[in-house]
């Protein structure tokens, strides 16, 4: 009771105290300026360079500020809109996800039908919104599995070439209450037909169908570098089905833009959708010269971008290309419905790396959080393991769950447009925006996005960012966690199981095969001899014609080639895909390799001087950057002098180097001296020369960048290379590899 008297006195103490305390305003506190914040940057800089230290310039080539301020919204207007009107920035439906939330798209790549099946009904079951099914390379080409490459055959999905094919993919799927997602290729027709026809076996409406079933020709072109026909002939299926979907499945999409082949081939941002936009262009221009006009396209065209690593520039990128697409639609003449953009998105391919592959979920998870925050109508969220191996229950369990728990969990679905007013983010989209309709004029100029193709001009410039890309990790400018820095010395590679692909390939040859036995083949054969010769002037009549094929028991093969006939197609140099790690993928792999077969790896020697405190720094530094080759490093905790023996440290550091030679007295591989710019100067002319004796023909490096008027000393006295921020981490541990005997393909030497 005691205690309960004195607190309550304590209680109405502070509480007459707190009413005496004069109300606090921030009016009080003077705003500073910019250049006050900047002068406390400089002197925090301590004579460094503000405009050097404080600004970052992007592949894009966009200079970012290192701070952002109301003052540079000031100019833009674009901002001044809301979801679903006008330009489309802040979305373009105005319920954003709280009206309908994204779909959840996760692929499917089992190899055969009926894998691929229970796949996508497991899929649908645990949360996923649209029956995403991802085609093996012979089917998106055109080929039965028994005329295609062997390799093409479920390589990288399903196997697909008869309707009973398609009714065991399709086998409990309900499609009229989720999505369809398929990429045929260049040509759709056999596969939609199929579709088409399983839908009217299972009775489905097919105006309730619903999703993508979708050709991309350019870009097959500009992935495959050839066509096996005139794209004009592509054109003509495309105008075909969309033609045929206007009529009968409205809701369905029939064309995508798919910008993989760029992303993957290590293009910038802006280069990605200024090439989008010019293939979406292409396609448009080509449909109204089919009599599809531009709101019907629309109606029926979806884009596909990948979302990279940069954060911020991810969302930017989303939001202005509504803004462009918007603009470009509208200037062709298309109305407000058709100035919505249909868009979906993946997670980065070219970002994720074998190395360090549960890394990977985090990339995802950042990736997918750009796409919400930029805003899409749907996504795909590559599993951790993509790049490695065919998914399985976990990874594509954990990939799924990233956008259930963003929808469900994280509360993403609101507000709209999250970022819309950021004083970073509106300045950003201006800029990207602005680079990207010059990008897109640029390629219109020189005849559209196919000329730019024909010429090289597309390739050149994606090549261009790819190798400053593979420069600046090489450098370590740019940095990949696991893989050149931060590395897992102790990591093994994801076991990669064993597909048994020529158990399918027989199984699938069998099932044609059949196939061939139980149709009537000389019905078939004057079937698809009607079909090359037909009149396709009508559009959408190809589907029924199509359909009418496979019914007879044609496969969708067969159905291409007679589509091909004899015709010359197209032929351009192929973007080919990369992954920004793939060259320290490499080299790491040719190190486990040798070591595997040799026992032998290369070996590296600290020498440090001095105490831990004066040398720890950079031998962590050299220790890391050495690793990354998964090389062997000697670690100590350094040389010191004893008692009035000066120099004696010197004497320490080559004896422990001598005792590193085996019973051959083959020495290590190369040393490294660490220790400050400071002691330097008396270290290395007295050590290096030394170490270079035992060493041989053994590389000496020097921990950390020389100055210039020390350089010539420090390599007089025998110092080989310099390891320090600036240096190419990818080259030296290559040479290091090459002088050990590894072998370096020309290849990787160019």
């Amino acid at each position: 009771m005691e205690q309960d008297k004195n607190l309550t006195a304590e209680i109405q103490q502070e509480e007459t105290l707190v009413g005496t305390i004069p109300p606090v305003t921030f009016d009080e506190f003077t705003p500073p300026s910019y250049e006050e914040w900047k002068q406390e940057v400089v002197t925090a800089l301590k004579g460094g360079s503000f405009e050097k230290s404080m600004f970052t310039k992007t592949y894009e080539g966009i200079t970012l500020n290192p701070i952002y301020r109301l003052e540079d919204q000031e100019k833009i207007t674009h901002n001044k809109t809301y979801p679903g009107m006008e330009s489309n920035l802040r979305g373009a439906n105005a319920g954003g996800y709280i009206h309908k939330v994204w779909t959840i798209a996760q692929e499917c790549d089992g190899k055969t039908p009926a894998e691929a099946n229970e796949m996508v009904k497991y899929e649908l079951l645990k949360g996923t919104t649209a029956a995403s099914v991802v085609l093996d390379t012979a089917t998106r080409k055109g080929y039965d599995p028994d005329k295609a490459e062997v390799k093409d055959v479920a390589d990288i999905g399903v196997s697909l070439a008869t309707v009973a094919d398609v009714e065991k993919l399709l086998d409990g799927v309900d499609l009229e209450k989720f999505e369809i997602d398929i990429y045929a290729g260049a040509s759709n027709i056999a596969l939609l037909a199929a579709v088409i026809t399983v839908c009217e076996k299972k009775g489905l409406a097919l105006e309730k169908l619903h999703g993508a079933i979708t050709v991309d020709p350019i870009g097959e072109l500009a992935l495959d570098g050839e066509l096996v026909r005139p794209l004009d002939e592509y054109y003509d299926e495309m105008a075909h089905s969309i033609a045929w979907a206007e009529k009968n499945a409205p809701q369905l999409k029939t064309v995508v833009v798919n910008t993989d082949v760029y992303h993957n081939g290590g293009a910038n941002d802006i280069q990605e959708v200024a090439y989008a936009m010019n293939a979406a262009v292409t396609y448009m221009r080509a449909m109204e010269r089919r009599g599809i006009d531009v709101n019907t396209f629309c109606r029926h065209l979806r884009f596909h971008f990948s979302i990279g690593a940069n954060f911020f520039m991810e969302i930017a990128k989303l939001r202005s290309l509504k803004m462009v697409w918007a603009q470009i639609v509208k200037n062709c003449g298309g109305d407000e419905e058709a100035q919505k953009i249909n868009l979906y998105v993946s997670t980065s391919t070219f970002c994720q790396t074998k190395y360090d592959p549960y890394v990977n979920l985090l990339r995802a998870a950042t990736q997918s959080f750009s796409a919400v925050v930029g805003g899409m109508d749907g996504m795909y969220v590559k599993p951790f393991d993509h790049c490695i191996r065919p998914s399985d229950v976990f990874s594509r369990r954990i990939a799924r769950n990233i956008q259930i728990m963003e929808q469900h969990e994280f509360n993403f679905i609101q507000p709209i447009d999250p970022s819309g007013g950021s004083w970073y983010i509106e300045p950003l989209t201006e800029e990207f925006t602005e680079k990207t309709w010059a990008k897109f004029q640029e390629i219109e100029s020189h005849g559209g996005l196919l000329a730019a193709l024909e010429s090289g001009k597309v390739q050149a410039a994606v090549k261009a960012i790819l190798e400053e890309r593979f420069k600046n990790l090489a450098t370590r400018k740019d940095r990949a966690v696991g893989n050149n820095m931060y590395p897992n010395m102790t990591e093994e590679l994801l076991e990669v199981p064993e597909v048994d692909f020529a158990g399918i390939l027989k199984a699938r040859k069998t099932d044609l095969e059949v196939n061939v036995k139980v149709r009537d083949n000389a019905y078939v054969e004057a079937v698809l001899s009607d079909l090359g010769k037909r009149d396709a002037s009508e559009l959408g009549s190809l589907i029924a014609d199509a359909e009418k094929a496979l019914l007879a028991g044609a496969t969708m093969g067969e159905i291409s080639a007679a589509l091909t006939g004899s015709a010359n197609g197209e032929k351009v140099e192929a973007i080919a895909p990369h992954r920004w790690t793939e060259r320290y993928e490499e080299l790491r792999m040719r190190t486990e390799n040798f070591v595997d077969k040799t026992g032998a790896n290369v070996k590296i020697f600290l020498a440090n001087m001095g105490p831990i405190p004066q040398h720890k720094a950079r031998a962590d530094f050299s220790t890391s950057f050495l690793q990354v080759g998964e090389f062997s490093v000697h670690l100590n905790n350094g040389f010191q002098d004893d008692e009035d023996k000066p120099g004696s440290r010197w004497d320490k550091c080559v004896e422990a180097l001598k005792a590193g030679c085996d019973d051959k007295g083959t020495p290590y591989d190369c040393a490294v001296i660490c220790s400050t710019d400071a002691t330097y100067p008396e270290d290395v002319p007295a050590l290096a020369p030394r170490l270079k004796e035992v060493l041989g023909k053994g590389t000496l490096f020097l921990a950390g960048a020389a100055p210039k008027d020390m350089e010539a000393v420090y390599r007089e006295a025998g110092i080989d290379e310099f390891i320090s921020v600036k240096a190419n981490c990818y080259d030296i541990l290559r040479m290091l590899q090459q002088k050990k005997g590894m072998r370096i393909t020309e290849e990787e030497v160019k």
